[in-house]
C-alpha cells in the first residue's frame, strides 16, 4: 500500500501465516513462507481462520463460523464483526494509553473589544469543535473494538439507537469512555505566571519579569482601557491577532497547568514499574488556547501570549531531567516564536558545553549540568503569516536549516501545492515532508540516541487541513485530513524509538469547525486502528448535523435517527462540552487582523473610514474570515493608532399630513 498502513500479526501456532487488516476493513492472509504471496481459497478453510482464531483469543463462545467469507472476486477474506474485534482485541494489547486533556478555564479568554466578532477566529469554540471530533473518533473505536454492540441478530438501528440514549441520562462524567487505552481528563491544574519555574525559564527577563508582568496588567485594566482608548492592547501591536480580558490570564495559566500536567504524566508512566502504570497516559494531546507557537521569550503575536510548547520543555527539563527535547510543529503558520525560544536555550546550552571543555575537571566531581538541547522542526506555508509581507528576518527564520552548528538543531519545510492525494502522499510526504523526522533521528543520534533523557512535543495546529477557511490558507498550501493521523504515528513510531514513546501533543491553530474536527479526529492515534473514511465529507456532513449547537440543551439529533456511532458521539460530546462561557461584548470598531490572509486592494479614493465587519450571512460560513483592506490594517511592524468608536448615521423622517382626497 502506499500511506495506507497494514498490521501483520503471526496467527498460527508454527507462524507461517501472517493476518493484515488494511484500511477496507478486510483481513489478508498470506503465506510468510512463499515470500508474502496471497494463499488462495482453496489452502485456506474457514474453519482454520475460526479455529486460528479461537487459539490466539482463548473465545470459543465469542466466535462464529459464518464470521469468514472468502471473497474469490477479490481474493481476500472478508471478516465479520466478532472476529474482526477478535482482531483488535489482540492489538489492543500493545496499545500505548493515550490522554486527552482539557481545561474549562480556557475559555475564558474572550474578544470584548466589540459586539462585532465576525472577524474573530481565534475563538473559545474552537474547543468545542476540537471535542467534537474526539467524541467521534472514541465512537469510532468503540464500535470497531465491538464496545458499540453490533449483534449478529436482527437488532434494528432504532433500537440500538434507543439504547444509546437512554444511558445519557444516568452518565455522570467523561469516565464513560469504553475504549480501551483512552481516558480523558477535565484538568483543573493551573499556574501562577510570576512564580512557575518553567515560565520563567522561558518567558523571564534577568532585569524581573517584565513581560510576564505586563501581560497580566494589560488584562486586569482591559475593560478599561478600551472604554478610555479603544484598545487594550498597547500601540504597535495589530489589533485582532492579540486580544485580552479580564480572565485571559486565568485561560492562559489554564493551558500551562493542562500542558505540564500531560507532561508529568506521560513521562511518569515510563518510569514507574506497577500495575498502575498501564493506567496513565503515555500519549497526550492537551486541547487547550489560546495557542502559543508565535510568541517568543517577550514578544507576544499571532493570537500567542505565552509559548505553551517551550514551557511544557522547559517543565520536563527542570522537573524530570529531560536534556534533549524534539518539538515538530504541522501548523499552517511557522513557528517564529518557538524557534527563537529553541534557538536561545540551544545557544546557552552549547556556550556551557564549550566552557565546561575548557575548565580544568576536579577528580570524581560530577558531570556539570547543562541546559536542554532542543530540536525544532516545522512544516508550514512561507507565504503565510509572519511571512506574508515577505519581511526578511521573517522568510530567513522560516527557512532555516541547520544541523548541529553552533548547538543548533533547526529545520524548516515548505507546504507545496499537490494536485491529487497520490501526489501528496507518493511525492511530498515521501520525499519531503517525512524528511522532519529524519533530521530528528540524525539530531538525537548525534547526541547520544536514544535515551530517558528524550522528550517529543508536536506543536498541532490543523489550519493546513484541506477543511480550513479559504481566508486562513489562500496560497492552496493544504495537506489531506489523513496527514494528521499518518504523521502522528510516524511521530509515535519515532518517539518508541528513540523516546520511550512519550508524545506529549498541544494544539496550536486551526480555525474553521470543520478543519478543527475532522483534524483532531485523525490525529487520535491509538495505533492504526482507524478507517479513513471516518473523516470523509460524507461523514463530516453527518457529524456536523447531529453535533449541531443549540442555543439551550444537548446537540442535536438531526431530524432522522442517526447510525449508532453518531448517537454514540452525541452522547460523549454531551458530557465532554459541559462547560459554557456567555460572551461578554461591548460596542466597538473591529479592524483587521494581519493572521487572515489581506486581500491586496487598493483602497477607495477618499476613504478614510475603516470598512466595518459584518456578520457573514448563512451560506458564506466557509469564507467568513476574509480579510479588509490591507491599507487601513496595520502589520506587525506598523504602529496602530487610537481607535475610535463606530458614528451611526443621523435619520430624518419626514412626516407629511395625508393628501385631502377629492
Amino acid at each position: 500500500m502506499d500511506h495506507s498502513r497494514v498490521w501483520s500479526l503471526s496467527w498460527s501456532p508454527s507462524g507461517n501465516h501472517l493476518a493484515s487488516r488494511s484500511y477496507d476493513g478486510t483481513i489478508q492472509i498470506r503465506n510468510s513462507e512463499s515470500g508474502g504471496v496471497e494463499v488462495g481459497a482453496t489452502e485456506i478453510e474457514q474453519d482454520w481462520v475460526c479455529s486460528l482464531a479461537l487459539f490466539a483469543f482463548g473465545r470459543q463462545n465469542y466466535i462464529r463460523r459464518e464470521s469468514c467469507i472468502w471473497d474469490s472476486n477479490t481474493g481476500k477474506l472478508l471478516v465479520g464483526p466478532s472476529l474482526r474485534t477478535c482482531f483488535w482485541t489482540i492489538l489492543n494489547e500493545s496499545a500505548k494509553h493515550v490522554g486527552i486533556y482539557f481545561q474549562d478555564d480556557c475559555l475564558k479568554h474572550r474578544f470584548i473589544r466589540s459586539r462585532d466578532t465576525s472577524s474573530i477566529v481565534e475563538r473559545p469554540e474552537r474547543l468545542r469543535a476540537i471535542k467534537v471530533g474526539l467524541a467521534a473518533a472514541i465512537a469510532r473505536i468503540e464500535e470497531a473494538e465491538g464496545v458499540l454492540k453490533h449483534s449478529d441478530t436482527d437488532v434494528s438501528v432504532e433500537d440500538e439507537l434507543a439504547a444509546a440514549l437512554g444511558k445519557m441520562d444516568i452518565a455522570t462524567d467523561a469516565g464513560l469512555i469504553r475504549a480501551r487505552h483512552i481516558s480523558v481528563k477535565r484538568s483543573t491544574a493551573t499556574v501562577d505566571l510570576l512564580n512557575h519555574t518553567a515560565v520563567k525559564y522561558v518567558h523571564g527577563d534577568i532585569d524581573g519579569d517584565v513581560y510576564l508582568q505586563n501581560l497580566k496588567a494589560w488584562a486586569r485594566d482591559s475593560e478599561a482601557n478600551i472604554a478610555k482608548k479603544g484598545s487594550e492592547m498597547p500601540e504597535g501591536t495589530p489589533p485582532l491577532d492579540l486580544y485580552l480580558c479580564p480572565s485571559s490570564i486565568d485561560a492562559i495559566q489554564g493551558a500551562i497547568g493542562a500542558v505540564c500536567e500531560a507532561v508529568n504524566a506521560v513521562i511518569v508512566s515510563t518510569r514507574i514499574k506497577s500495575s498502575n502504570a498501564a493506567t496513565i497516559p503515555q500519549r497526550a494531546f492537551v486541547a487547550v488556547r489560546p495557542p502559543g507557537h508565535h510568541c517568543g521569550e517577550d514578544t507576544p503575536s499571532g493570537f500567542c501570549f505565552v509559548n505553551n510548547v517551550a514551557i511544557g520543555a522547559a517543565h520536563a527539563h527542570l522537573t524530570h531531567n529531560i536534556q534533549r527535547v524534539v518539538i515538530l510543529d504541522i501548523d499552517l503558520h511557522h513557528g517564529n516564536g518557538t524557534q527563537s525560544i529553541a534557538w536561545q536555550i540551544n545557544e546557552e546550552t552549547y556556550r556551557q558545553t564549550l566552557e565546561s571543555e575548557h575548565l580544568p575537571s576536579e577528580p570524581n566531581a560530577p558531570p556539570p549540568k547543562h541546559g536542554p538541547q532542543i530540536f525544532y522542526g516545522s512544516i508550514h506555508d512561507v507565504l503565510s503569516f509572519p511571512c506574508e509581507d515577505g519581511k526578511v528576518s521573517f522568510v530567513q527564520a522560516a527557512s532555516t536549516s541547520i544541523q548541529g552548528a553552533h548547538g543548533q538543531h533547526i529545520e524548516n519545510i515548505h507546504l507545496q501545492t499537490y494536485s491529487s492525494e497520490t501526489y501528496f502522499w507518493d511525492v511530498l510526504y515521501k520525499e519531503r515532508y517525512s524528511a522532519l523526522l529524519k533530521r530528528a533521528s540524525e539530531f538525537l543520534d548525534s547526541t547520544g540516541g536514544p535515551g530517558d533523557d528524550v522528550m517529543v512535543f508536536i506543536s498541532c495546529g490543523f489550519d493546513a487541513c484541506e477543511h480550513e477557511y479559504p481566508s486562513m490558507s489562500r496560497h492552496n498550501r493544504k495537506v489531506p485530513t489523513s496527514f494528521y493521523h499518518r504523521f502522528t504515528l510516524d511521530t509515535c513510531a519515532f518517539a518508541d524509538v528513540y523516546a520511550h514513546g512519550r508524545v506529549v501533543s498541544v494544539l496550536e491553530g486551526g480555525y474553521s469547525d470543520r478543519a478543527l474536527s475532522s483534524g483532531a479526529m485523525a490525529h487520535l492515534w491509538d495505533t492504526t486502528r482507524v478507517d479513513e473514511r471516518w473523516w470523509d465529507v460524507e461523514n463530516l456532513i453527518k457529524l456536523e448535523k447531529v453535533t449541531k449547537s443549540r442555543k439551550f440543551g444537548r446537540p442535536s439529533l438531526a431530524d432522522s435517527v442517526p447510525e449508532p456511532w453518531l448517537a454514540r458521539t452525541s452522547e460523549l460530546l454531551h458530557h465532554l462540552d459541559v462547560y459554557r462561557t456567555p460572551p461578554q461584548q461591548s460596542r466597538r470598531w473591529v479592524a483587521s487582523t494581519s493572521m487572515s490572509l489581506r486581500e491586496r486592494k487598493k483602497p477607495l479614493s477618499g476613504s478614510t473610514t475603516p470598512e466595518v465587519a459584518r456578520k457573514p450571512s448563512k451560506g458564506a460560513q466557509a469564507s467568513a474570515h476574509t480579510m479588509r483592506s490591507s491599507s487601513s490594517s496595520a502589520s506587525e511592524s506598523e504602529a496602530v493608532g487610537p481607535l475610535h468608536p463606530k458614528k451611526l448615521p443621523r435619520v430624518i423622517l419626514h412626516v407629511r399630513p395625508p393628501t385631502a382626497t377629492s
